[in-house]
Parts: C-alpha cells; sequence; structure tokens
C-alpha cells in the first residue's frame, strides 16, 4: 500500500496520529505512522523540552507539531497581559465557575496559588497568534519535526512561507468545504477533513459526507480523513472515500503511553460512543469531550453564554487545574471523539497501529472476495 502522502514522509503506514503526549507521538512515528504532537497543554518552554525528547527517541522518523491559529481573534485579545486579562472575564463567569467547583466540594487554591496559576497561563498558553508563533519558533529548530499543522483556522502568509522555506509540510485541520477551500488557496500541503464524530474542535458535517467532497474540491492537494477512525475498516472506508490517510486521536488516549491519568482512562473505557457531547465550555470553539457535571452545567438555562476564545480558556484554566489536582470525579472531563465506545482496555500504541493494519488487510480481503463474485 502506497499513497501520495505515505510517499511525502516516507511512512509504512497511512496513519497519522494526533496526542498531547510525547510518548505516543515517538511510538506511532516508530511503528511506520507519523505522530504529531498537540501544543495547547505546554509551555513555550516545555515544548523545546518534548521535542527534544522526540527527537531522541523516534529513531530518526518524522513527526508534526499542531498549533492553534484561531481564525479572525480579535487584535484586543492578541496581548493580554496577566493585568488585563481579568477585565474581560465577567463576573457572572466568574462566580458560576466557582459555584460549580463549590457544589462538587473542589477544594480552593490559596490566593497566591490562584495568582500564579492565572500568571504562568497568561504568559505561556493562550490561544492566541502570538503565542502560536512563539511556539513554532521552538518547531523550527527541530529538523525532525517534518510537518506543522494549524488547528482551527488559516496560517498567516508569512507562517507558512517561512515553514515552506526551511522545508516544513503544512496542514491545515477543517470540518467544512468553505474552510478547505480557504486553506488550500493560503499554499497549505495537506488537508484533514474532520467530522463531527471528531474528538477537539470538530464542525458539524460527518466524516462520511465530509471528505469525498473535500477531497473533490482540493484536489491534488492530498487530503486526510478524520472523525470516528480507530479500527482498520474505518481506514478502509477514509481511503475509499478518497483520502490518502487517517488522522486519529482518540484511539491513543487508552493506551499505556497515553498521558491520561488513570481516574480518567476509567471513564473512557466505561464510556460508549454516545457519551460525548460537543460544546464550547473549554475553550469558547465547539469540541467533542466526555460527558460530565462540567459539560452538562454550561448546558444548563442557569449556565451564562460562553465567552469567546481565548477568554473562555483564561476563564476556566484555574478550574481545571483544581480539578484535575483534587481528582474531582463528577467534573472530570477530556477531548474525545465517538470512536471512544470502542476503547475498552489498555493496550499499546503499536499494538493499536498493528491491529488496525490487520483489519485493514481483512477488510480488503472481504470485498475482494464480494467483487469477485
Amino acid at each position: 500500500m502506497r499513497t501520495p502522502v505515505m510517499d511525502m514522509f516516507g511512512l509504512d503506514a497511512p496513519i497519522f496520529a494526533f496526542s498531547h503526549c510525547r510518548d505516543v507521538v515517538a511510538e506511532v512515528s516508530r511503528a511506520g505512522g507519523m505522530g504529531t504532537l498537540g501544543t495547547s497543554h505546554v509551555t513555550t518552554e516545555q515544548l523545546e523540552i518534548e521535542l527534544s525528547w522526540i527527537d531522541r527517541h523516534a529513531e530518526g522518523k518524522p513527526y508534526g507539531v499542531d498549533v492553534l491559529f484561531p481564525s479572525a481573534p480579535p487584535q484586543e485579545f492578541e496581548n493580554l497581559t496577566p493585568e488585563t486579562a481579568k477585565q474581560y472575564l465577567p463576573r457572572e463567569h466568574r462566580d458560576f465557575v466557582e459555584a460549580l467547583l463549590k457544589q462538587h466540594n473542589v477544594p480552593e487554591f490559596s490566593r497566591e496559588e490562584s495568582d500564579e496559576a492565572f500568571r504562568h497561563y497568561m504568559s505561556n498558553m493562550t490561544k492566541t497568534h502570538r503565542e502560536a508563533e512563539r511556539r513554532l519558533e521552538v518547531v523550527y529548530r527541530h529538523p525532525q519535526a517534518r510537518m506543522i499543522v494549524s488547528g482551527l483556522g488559516t496560517p498567516p502568509a508569512h507562517v507558512i512561507e517561512r515553514s515552506h522555506s526551511l522545508g516544513l509540510k503544512v496542514c491545515g485541520l477543517i470540518g467544512h468545504p468553505k474552510h478547505a477551500k480557504r486553506q488550500t488557496d493560503a499554499g497549505i500541503d495537506i488537508i484533514v477533513a474532520q467530522g463531527w464524530e471528531a474528538a477537539g474542535h470538530t464542525g458539524e458535517i460527518s466524516t462520511m459526507v465530509l471528505v469525498p467532497e473535500v477531497v473533490d474540491l482540493v484536489a491534488p492537494v492530498p487530503v486526510l480523513a478524520a472523525g470516528g477512525i480507530g479500527r482498520g475498516r474505518q481506514l478502509a472506508a477514509g481511503l475509499a472515500l478518497g483520502a490518502q490517510g487517517v488522522w486519529c486521536g482518540t484511539v491513543w488516549l487508552g493506551t499505556v503511553e497515553s498521558e491520561v491519568p488513570p481516574e480518567l482512562k476509567r471513564k473512557l473505557f466505561a464510556a460508549t460512543s454516545s457519551d460525548t457531547v460537543r460544546s464550547r465550555c473549554n475553550t469558547g470553539k465547539p469540541t467533542r469531550r466526555i460527558v460530565s457535571a462540567w459539560s452538562i452545567a454550561w448546558e444548563s438555562p442557569a449556565a451564562p453564554k460562553t465567552l469567546p476564545m481565548p477568554l473562555q480558556s483564561m476563564l476556566i484554566n484555574e478550574a481545571m487545574e483544581r480539578i484535575n489536582k483534587f481528582k474531582a470525579d463528577a467534573l472530570l472531563t477530556y477531548p474525545a471523539g465517538q470512536i471512544v465506545g470502542d476503547l475498552r482496555e489498555e493496550t499499546t500504541v503499536r499494538q493499536v497501529v498493528y491491529d488496525m493494519l490487520a483489519e485493514f488487510s481483512d477488510t480488503l480481503d472481504r470485498l475482494n472476495d464480494a467483487v469477485d463474485r
């Protein structure tokens, strides 16, 4: 099996993996696919450590790095500081978050811990173009990183030009055909057509409908199919729809290598495909995640309207830190797609890759038998 996008990176399998965990990224690349590291949960300084680690452990294999370029960000949000940001976080929203934490008996941080958490977030992890470009300066120092991936919007022209000048491919995640056209017109090399079944930021069109439409629209630009893909039959379906590979995220959450803590893995393994929700409650843009008391509360009539990106993330950052630190089970949540219903027990990244390829081969045999008849 060969596709042009596999040849682009010298891959043995058309499997692209998104993960916030460096171990998963390196292991998928070693197994013949291509791992891509999500960066929204690390500081710029920590990103240098993560990429250096992947360089040492990926055995010379290529990998990608995902950054967020939100579409049409308000200019005044680009230069917020810890001192100026809170004026954009309404008291109603802050009170709602605190009341929800108290309802579930989540311990408070001290004033010093609270201030430090906010300063740390504002200094390193705001979801703005300025922060994305800071991260890319780190990526550019790592030649084994062969692809940058833009989530949520089209990177500025100077980012695409610089990346190309350094030999990097630029990949864009989209959830609507009009976004795919906008990205390819800007010079994007690869499109990830991500259906609404997917985890994280996702649109409203299903994978089965979106992928072939985008493939036809942007040809000959290669397309990866995403959303509800974690098995060999789904890999075969993605290629049958015209994609040159698949982009998977949720399937790695249940692996030994995953960054997900045991209490969240238990939730993932217990979840069915209907136990996720598409909500703006964590970033201000629609993301699919595991249903919890947190997401349910934000959908209630009593909840305030979520703030736009990047303000919603600023608003809830400390709350997420407290929920995770104190293991507030009812509120624990994590981005996960509908394929979560297939996760039942811990396995390894390499086993996931092998199982996908084995089922893919069986699927092709079955289809060939049907056609021969």
